[in-house]
């Protein structure tokens, strides 16, 4: 038998003693103590049989208390569960500590295992070791505990306790790191495509016995962490390269997916152990991780002091966008059971896209294992290679949801493809997924926005409509913002707002002039129509500090769609401002990917094959265009928004104490367009009074979406909504009623729909404009007049590209700001398109058509400027020939009609003659009958005078002023319109600079005083403006109308010089008419200043 050191050195025992473990003794007592070993036996014992006597200490107060036996059951779930979980997470940190400690062992043990056990070194081999940078980090370790030991006490620490008064005693009591630093398994070096950049990936492993403990004194209050697991990809970015030390300018860090996370909790926190709480708990801190480490977030370590364009850094633009078709589904596993499983049914598929953090839900569809979903997604796509497209379909179940199948693509293959439409095979289950995925560029082009434009009306898309466009906003700081009450700094953020999307910046403690370098994105379907609307407020919310309101058409005639500058804000301090850059870029999906359907008579023409063209090959040139029989049938319909009635409340105030109003709006979804009306504060009956039109078919199944919501800062309240057919609108031509709205407990809305069938004759234009500007609105565009309809077949002769190439050629044709962009056909000098596009009229003697003939990389071919005047003087308002370009050479077959929109409900004849609300299904009659049919709009031409007619009265000797005054009962207001004045009178040498007062007599007050614009130098001014009172009716038969022309005297004087005027007592006037007629002015020696 062996015998340990310190036997051998102790020499034998004496005989008849028994072996001693301990001859030492306690000087005040005769007894030999215990020795250690029986002393821990007997500790351990105890703790053990305290520990079990805890257990029974719930089920004796559960007794006690007269509780049922379930509520100890519970509690023995609960705690079994913990234990699972505890149990799990030590046995998994054990593992990863093994793994790591002896990895080469692991790696020839386990060699032959599947691939996910290995490191990535020896999955890939692209992915290197790095043992001399582990080497490095593990020396390195310590001295940064030491570092975070004083971050915590000296930084973080005060920072918690002045964070809440609660928290006064808060403390670190315990930090350290451990002994097991992070290691780095493997890198990636991937070849960049740009010079002065180098991506690399670190798959990052951390399995760390970490400890640290926080105790608040106060509430006894204990909690930590002991023990860590964290596994991801770290992407690091070593950008910019330049030339002098040292060599990088900048490094940017971040995790390219979300890391996979596991903690072990001490003290209170213990409790996040808790089945349910565990999860949940790493969620959220998973959450503040990916605030500023995930993608889109990064972190940025500047190398060199003043690095240009930090912001472009810490922020990039997206690499491009994806739009995700997910489309259907097929041969879906069942995983719905009946009767204990007797009875197989189907399953209730439903589908998650993600793409980093960013994550979509379809759709659930009801018994269905070939489900079609037909929804679109866009994708914001930060790094290629890298990031992946991720689609998981799941069966919807009352409890716990079950997993179908899952596939995965690397965003690198769409970026390459452009288009891959495909159906993609199912892991983890059986199936396949239907996906059609596009790349959308990003160009710095606006001339791309209307072909995009055109190209989205086309695409059927839900939830959302396709984006055209995507803006970044880089909020960079601001400058000198109002002080709080009692001259305190404010915490300010930022909310910025475009359409019903709302994001919000950090907050800025205990400072006006904060920073925040923070970058913010939005999809943008129409940038010519939107805002960017920028709240800065004081983190309680409570508090505006500044506000700006900025076009998103700005961006559109910006140098490369950017604006990098300070913004005055606006109800804020005189020199308060704001530093932005906003860059927009348009969403372009390259052309040679989108297939357009055949054209027949479109040639190949190779520039090696002979020029085809004579009259032998090709056939007889058409004199005039064969459009199918849909051209030409469009109607516009006219959407009144009047009012609506008792809305629900939404606004709650004091933590929802007090009950507010709504700040309503209404927006409307018909014939692939949208409008909104404006927000009416504070009110749960609200009038809106807003008009629009839209050009639209035939086609059956059109819907009109009517939606009402409550604007707020955030995110916008759901009032209700209505569907209504416009198979139902058309059909009946005139619709006035109060609809109910749908999913909500009250509320209506007056909505007043008229379909305007477009004429072919010129005989109504004036009164249709005259009864248009009467009718018009103040919260409404202008109403249309007309509908110009284009159907523009080919073209012939056009240039050579270099002189011998045919060129790729497409047309586009404008009117006003709206344009339409034809296909581009390839590679030839005689282009066939076939396509027709139709254009709201509101000026037709003013506005043209124009249309340019362009050539893909060759520029303009050739161009034509129609004025829309020559269709008003032509046959049935008609143009069908070929017209020949400028500036070039060659000719375009076009049809150019016009249409007269004439409204036979507007709503002005309603005051002297009762309509009929007959349906408007009847189309307008043949010429020779017309002169049969009395209709309200004729009686409106009647009453209507002809101003311009031969058979007017002489003009008197000081001229005379073209007015209309009338009574709009809708909006009980008195209603004038300045149209004119002619043949002034000219006082001196030099012409006058006429404008006309007008000013309801007897109140002399500001008030009720309007005036025109100026105009300079002329006896014969065109005014055609506007002008509105708010009276009853009865108040304004009391009134009379005081209308002077006046002129400048002279550049120094304030001084105005009255050329005549004219006093109109109203109640000697019809004020149902609406008739504009012209007054003598007269002479009047007061000569005040206006």
């Amino acid at each position: 038998m062996e015998r340990s050191p310190e036997e051998e050195g102790a020499g034998p025992e004496p005989a008849g003693q028994p072996p001693a473990t301990d001859t030492s003794r306690d000087p005040g007592s005769g007894v030999p103590p215990a020795g250690p070993g029986a002393a821990s036996e007997a500790l351990a014992v105890l703790s053990s049989f305290g520990r079990r006597l805890l257990v029974l200490v719930p089920v004796y107060l559960a007794g006690a208390a007269g509780l049922s036996v379930g509520f100890v059951l519970f509690g023995l779930a609960l705690y079994l569960g913990w234990r699972r979980v505890r149990d799990g997470k030590a046995q998994s940190l054990r593992a990863a500590r093994q793994l790591l400690d002896d990895e080469e062992r692991i790696t020839a043990e386990t060699l032959y295992m599947s691939n996910r056990e290995l490191p990535a070194w020896v999955s890939f081999p692209d992915v290197e070791k790095v043992e001399w940078l582990n080497k490095i980090v593990a020396q390195v370790w310590p001295f940064l505990g030491q570092y975070m030991e004083k971050l915590l006490a000296e930084t973080v620490a005060p920072a918690v306790r002045g964070a809440n008064p609660h928290l006064q005693t808060f403390t670190f009591t315990r930090v350290e790191l451990g002994e097991k630093p992070v290691r780095i398994i493997g890198v990636k070096v991937h070849p960049s495509q740009r010079k002065d950049q180098i991506l690399l990936d670190l798959n990052v492993s951390y399995v760390g016995d970490v400890q640290i403990d926080v105790e608040v004194k106060k509430y006894f209050c204990k909690a930590g962490v002991k023990g860590m697991q964290l596994h991801g990809v770290l992407r690091v970015i070593l950008e910019p390269l330049t030339g002098d030390l040292p060599i990088v300018g900048a490094v940017s860090m971040f995790f390219i997916k979300r890391p996979t996370l596991d903690i072990n909790w001490t003290g209170m926190t213990n409790l996040l152990d808790i089945p349910g709480l565990s999860s949940l708990s790493d969620t959220m801190i998973m959450d503040s991780i990916a605030a500023f480490l995930v993608l889109p977030n990064r972190l940025l370590v500047p190398l060199v002091p003043d690095l240009h364009d930090v912001a472009q850094l810490r922020s990039p633009l997206p690499r491009g966008i994806i739009r995700i078709h997910l489309l259907a589904a097929r041969g879906l596993s069942s995983k719905d059971k009946y009767v204990k499983g007797l009875i197989e049914g189907k399953s209730d598929p439903y589908a998650l896209v993600r793409v980093g953090t960013q994550t979509f839900c379809s759709r659930v569809i009801d018994e269905e294992l070939n489900p079609h979903w037909g929804e679109t997604y866009e994708v914001i796509v930060h790094e290629v290679p890298g990031q992946e497209i991720e689609v998981e379909v799941f069966d919807k179940d009352p409890d716990k949801d079950d997993f179908l199948g899952r596939m995965k693509l690397d965003v690198g293959k769409v970026l390459q493809a452009g288009v891959l439409d495909d159906w993609y095979p199912l892991q983890g289950g059986q199936g396949q997924v239907h996906l059609r995925l596009e790349w959308l560029s990003l160009l710095p082009d606006a001339e791309k926005l209307d072909k995009v434009l055109q190209w989205n009306r086309g695409i059927t898309s839900r939830p959302e409509p396709p984006s055209a466009a995507i803006l970044v906003v880089y909020l960079d700081r601001a400058q000198d913002l109002p002080l709080k009450k009692g001259n305190k700094e404010p915490n300010p953020m930022v909310q910025l707002s475009v359409q019903d999307v709302t994001q919000e910046s950090k907050a800025a403690y205990g400072t006006n002039s904060p920073v925040w370098e923070e970058a913010f994105r939005f999809f943008l379907q129409d940038p010519r129509s939107q805002e960017l609307d920028v709240q800065v407020k004081d983190d309680s919310r409570a508090l505006t500090l500044g506000a700006l309101t900025l076009p998103l058409a700005r961006l559109l005639t910006a140098s490369e769609l950017t604006l990098d500058q300070w913004f005055q804000l606006s109800s804020s301090g005189p020199n308060s401002r704001l530093y932005m850059k906003l860059v927009m870029r348009i969403l372009y999906l390259d052309s040679s990917e989108i297939r357009f359907p055949t054209v027949p008579g479109a040639q190949d023409l190779d520039s090696g094959s002979p020029q085809t063209g004579s009259s032998v090959d090709m056939p007889p040139r058409p004199w005039q265009t064969s459009p199918n029989s849909h051209f030409g049938t469009e109607n516009v319909l006219r959407i009144h928004v009047l009012e609506a009635q008792d809305l629900i409340a939404k606004d709650r105030f004091l933590g929802g104490l007090v009950k507010g109003k709504s700040d309503p709006y209404v927006k409307l979804r018909v014939a692939g367009q949208s409008f909104r009306s404006h927000v009416v504060r504070e009110d749960l009956n609200p009038r809106w009074n807003e008009v629009f039109e839209v050009i639209v078919t035939s086609i059956p199944g059109q819907e009109l979406e009517i939606e009402v919501f409550d604007k707020d800062l955030d995110k916008d309240d759901f009032l209700g909504r209505y569907k209504m057919s416009l198979t139902t609108v058309l059909n009946s031509g005139f619709l006035d009623e109060w609809l109910t709205l749908e999913d909500v407990p009250s509320g209506r809305l007056h909505l007043r729909l008229e379909r305007l069938t477009p004429r072919p004759t010129a005989a109504e234009l004036e009164e249709v404009l005259q009864v248009n500007s009467l009718i018009q609105t103040q919260k409404s565009s202008e109403l249309a007049a007309a509908l110009l309809s284009v159907y523009l077949e080919q073209a012939d002769n056009l240039p050579l590209r270099k002189g011998t190439k045919p060129p790729n050629s497409y047309a586009t044709l404008t009117v006003g700001e709206t344009s339409h962009k034809t296909k581009t056909v390839s590679q030839t000098s005689a282009p066939i398109w076939e396509e027709n596009t139709s254009f709201l009229i509101r000026k037709p003697h003013a506005e043209s058509l124009e249309l340019q003939v362009r050539g893909e990389g060759t520029g303009t071919l050739g161009s034509i400027s129609l004025p829309l005047s020559e269709l008003l003087h032509a046959d049935r308002l008609c143009l069908d020939k070929w017209f020949t370009l400028t500036n070039g050479q060659g000719q375009v077959l076009m049809r150019a009609q016009l249409g007269i929109l004439v409204s036979q409900h507007s709503g002005v004849e309603a005051h002297s003659h009762s309509h009929s609300s007959s349906s408007l299904n009847e189309e307008p009659k043949a010429s020779g009958a017309a002169a049969h049919i009395t209709s309200p709009v004729q009686e409106v031409r009647h009453r209507l005078p002809h101003g311009d007619s031969p058979s007017e009265a002489p003009i008197g000797p000081l001229g005379q002023v073209k007015l209309t005054v009338w009574y709009h009962s809708d909006e009980q207001k008195l209603v004038s319109i300045i149209h004119s004045c002619r043949a002034l009178r000219q006082n001196g040498r030099d012409l006058p600079d006429p404008y006309v007062s007008l000013l309801l007599l007897p109140d002399k007050n500001r008030g009720t005083k309007r005036k025109t614009s100026q105009k300079k130098k002329t006896l014969d001014p065109e005014f055609n403006e506007r002008f509105e009172w708010e009276l009853p009716l009865d108040g304004s038969l009391r009134r009379k109308l005081d209308v002077s022309v006046k002129s400048n005297s002279s550049f120094m004087s304030r001084e105005r010089e009255l050329l005549g005027k004219v006093q109109l007592d109203l109640a000697e006037i019809d004020l149902s008419q609406g008739a504009a007629q012209w007054y003598d002015l007269t002479d009047d020696k007061d000569k005040n200043g206006s």
